[in-house]
C-alpha cells in the first residue's frame, strides 16, 4: 500500500490549469523525485499535499485513507513536514527559535530555552548542517537560512518530508551529507519527496521520479531503470544539451576590479577582508565557498547596496566605492540579485514594469518626460518570448509568478541592458534544465560579447563549468584564484573548507 498518493488532482487558477489530474503514488521508505519544468505544477502539487491549498478535484490518500487537510497544522499532526523552496521563517526570532517554534520544550510553565538550544546544537551537529542556534534569522545569509528550514523539518520527527528544492544553496559535502540524512531516514521507514530540478541529484539519491510537464503526470520511472536523457525527454519534450559549450575566450582590459575591499560583519572579524579582484572584459570569473563566507556582503559592495568600510571598486576605470547603485548602473553595471524577490523585483507591479526596470526614463519607452505604455508593453512582450517566461500577459503582476519564472523576468531585464559588466548571482536558481541551458547559453555569450562577467553560484558545478577562472573564498578572504585548467571540483571542494592548496 502506498504511504501518500494524490489521485487526479486538479488546481485552477482562473484560466490557468496548474494541476491537471495530476497522479502521484510514494510508497512508505522511499526517497521519491518529483521533477518538471518551471511551471509544471510540482510547487503546486506539494502545497495542495501539505495542506497549504485545497484542491478543485481529486484526492488526497494517506496510507490508503481519503484525507482532508484544512491547514499544514492538519498535515503536520498527520505527521508530515515540508521544507519550501521560499523560507517560512521569522526574521525577528532567531534560530533556535524559528525550529522550535510551535513544539518548544518546557519547564513547568516556561518555554526551556537551554534544552531548545542543547536540542537545536546537538541535531545541526548530527546532520551536519552548521548552524549558531543565537543567530538572528534575519541577519543570515540565504544559504544558512536554507539550512535553519532544513533542520526545522527534521525537528519535528516527520514520517513523511517533502523538501522543495533543499539543495539549491548547499556546496558539494553539505549536499552530500544531506543525501546521508536522506538515505538514513528512508532506511528508517520515512518517506521522502524530493522536488529538485538537479538531474545528478535524481539519479543518485531517488528511488523512483515522477514527471511533470504542462501540468500533467508524463511518466514515473525507477531511477536505476532510467537515464538523464529519458528525465528531460519527458520534462521538456526535446533533447536538450547537458554540456556547456563555451570556447577560448578573448581576453581584454580589466573593467571590474576591487583593491583590499574590507566590509566589517555582525561579530569581530570582516564578512570582506581586504579582499582584491579582477574581471576582465572576455571573461567569466567565477566565486565558490560555502555560504556565509563573505560571498553576499561581497557582492553588495560591488554593487552599491553596501558602502564597503575600506578599499576601492571600480567599474570601467570610474572609482564607484563611494556612490549609490544608481552610478553603479550609470558606470556599466548590470546585476542579477540572488533574492530575484526582496532585491530583484516588485512583487506588486507588473511583468512590463518589471521588465522596463533601469530603462523608463530614455526613448523609447519615454516620450517628452511621460512613459509611453505601449513601447513598454511591446517591449516586455519581447522579452516574454525571447526568455520563455511563463505568465499569461506582460499586465500580469510578478508577485503571482513561479520562483522560476520571477527569476527569468529579473535575468531578461539585466541582460537587455547589455553593461560592459555583469554580475550574475545565483543566475539559475529555481530554474529547470532547459531554462537553466539558455541562461548558461547567455552568460557564455556575453562573455564572447566582450563583457566581465562576475559568477557567484553555490553551483559548483556551474562554477566549473562557465568560469575561466574561480576565485575561492573562505571566511571573507579569496584563498585561491584558479585557472580553469586548475579548478576541480575535490580541490575547490578542500579550499572552500579553508584548507589551503600548501595544506592539501
Amino acid at each position: 500500500m502506498p504511504e501518500i498518493e494524490a489521485v487526479g488532482i486538479v488546481k485552477r487558477y482562473g484560466g490557468l490549469v496548474a494541476n491537471d489530474r495530476v497522479a502521484l503514488s510514494v510508497d512508505r521508505g522511499e526517497i521519491h523525485g518529483v521533477m518538471g519544468e518551471n511551471g509544471a505544477g510540482k510547487t503546486t502539487l506539494m502545497t495542495i499535499l501539505f495542506g497549504l491549498q485545497a484542491p478543485d478535484a481529486g484526492e488526497i490518500r494517506l496510507r490508503g485513507a481519503p484525507v482532508c487537510f484544512r491547514s499544514p497544522l492538519d498535515a503536520m499532526a498527520a505527521g508530515m513536514g515540508m521544507v519550501h523552496q521560499s523560507f517560512k521563517l521569522f526574521a525577528s526570532l532567531n534560530v533556535w527559535e524559528n525550529i522550535v517554534y510551535g513544539a518548544e520544550p518546557t519547564r513547568g510553565p516556561f518555554i526551556d530555552s537551554r534544552a531548545a538550544r542543547a536540542e537545536v546544537a546537538e541535531l545541526a551537529e548530527r546532520h551536519r548542517l552548521a548552524v549558531d542556534p543565537d543567530a538572528a534569522v534575519g541577519q543570515l545569509s540565504v544559504g544558512v537560512r536554507q539550512r535553519v528550514e532544513i533542520l526545522k523539518a527534521l525537528y519535528r520527527d516527520a514520517r513523511i518530508l517533502i523538501l522543495d528544492e533543499p539543495t539549491a544553496v548547499l556546496t558539494p559535502p553539505e549536499r552530500d551529507a544531506l543525501f546521508s540524512v536522506l538515505r538514513r531516514l528512508a532506511a528508517e521507514g520515512r518517506t521522502v519527496l524530493l522536488v529538485t530540478h538537479k538531474l545528478h541529484e535524481a539519479i543518485a539519491v531517488t528511488d523512483r521520479v515522477t514527471i511533470l510537464r504542462d501540468g500533467r503526470t508524463v511518466a514515473s520511472l525507477r531511477t536505476a531503470e532510467t537515464s538523464p536523457r529519458e528525465i528531460i525527454g519527458a520534462m521538456t519534450g526535446r533533447n536538450v544539451n547537458l554540456n556547456v559549450e563555451k570556447g577560448p575566450g578573448h581576453l581584454g582590459e580589466p573593467r571590474l576590479t576591487a583593491v583590499d575591499l574590507t566590509v566589517a560583519g555582525a561579530a569581530a572579524r570582516p564578512a570582506v577582508d581586504r579582499v582584491s579582484l579582477s574581471v576582465r572584459a572576455g571573461e567569466i570569473v567565477g566565486i565558490a565557498g560555502v555560504a556565509g563566507n563573505g560571498q553576499n556582503e561581497l557582492v553588495e559592495a560591488l554593487v552599491g547596496l553596501r558602502r564597503p568600510d575600506g578599499g576601492r571598486v571600480e567599474i570601467c576605470g570610474v572609482d564607484v566605492s563611494a556612490a549609490d547603485v544608481a552610478a553603479h548602473r550609470a558606470a556599466g553595471l548590470a546585476y542579477i540579485p540572488e533574492d530575484r524577490a526582496a532585491v530583484g523585483s516588485a512583487l506588486q507591479a507588473s511583468a512590463a514594469d518589471n521588465l522596463a526596470m533601469g530603462f523608463q526614463r530614455a526613448a523609447p519607452l519615454a516620450r517628452g518626460g511621460l512613459v509611453n505604455p505601449g513601447a513598454i508593453a511591446a517591449r516586455a512582450r519581447g522579452l516574454i518570448r525571447r526568455h520563455a517566461i511563463r505568465i499569461p500577459s506582460e499586465r500580469m503582476t510578478v508577485g503571482r509568478l513561479s520562483g522560476g519564472n520571477l527569476q527569468k523576468v529579473v535575468v531578461a531585464r539585466e541582460l537587455s541592458h547589455e553593461s560592459p559588466v555583469l554580475i550574475a548571482e545565483q543566475p539559475t536558481r529555481g530554474l529547470d534544465v532547459g531554462a537553466t541551458e539558455y541562461i548558461h547559453e547567455r552568460l557564455v555569450a556575453e562573455r564572447d560579447n566582450g563583457r566581465a562577467v562576475l559568477l557567484v553560484s553555490a553551483e559548483l558545478s556551474e562554477i566549473l563549468a562557465l568560469s575561466d577562472r574561480v576565485l575561492v573564498m573562505f571566511e571573507g578572504r579569496i584563498l585561491d584564484d584558479l585557472a580553469q585548467a586548475q579548478a576541480e571540483e575535490e580541490s575547490v571542494g578542500l579550499l572552500m573548507a579553508g584548507r589551503t592548496r600548501e595544506a592539501t
